[in-house]
């Protein structure tokens, strides 16, 4: 029965032979593709699938604002602390409009 010295050290052995595989194996599949792409004139442009452009997002104007602190929100996504704490009180969020 093997000890776990040898052990270890064969597993060593074979990771490192699986690695020289698969560095190999990256080698031809990345020469293939190539190939490929020179035979039908494919650029990376074309891999890309075309894809979708993204609009840039435009800052959005404030809606409401705290007089007390300057804070805004564009009532937009979540409510702020500051807003929900103030409605707790029993303003309306109306009272924030800014004008």
């Amino acid at each position: 029965m093997a000890t776990y010295k040898e052990l270890k050290a064969q597993a060593e052995a074979l990771l490192k032979q699986a690695e020289v595989a698969r560095r190999a194996e990256i080698a031809s599949v990345v020469a293939e593709i190539q190939a490929r792409m020179k035979e039908y004139g494919i650029t990376l442009d074309d891999l890309k699938g075309g894809a979708k452009k993204t609009k840039a997002r435009t800052a959005v104007a404030a809606k409401y604002r705290n007089p007390a602190t300057d804070e805004s929100w564009s009532g937009r996504g979540r409510v702020p602390k500051w807003l929900a704490e103030e409605q707790a009180k029993g303003l309306s969020r109306e009272a924030f409009l800014v004008k």
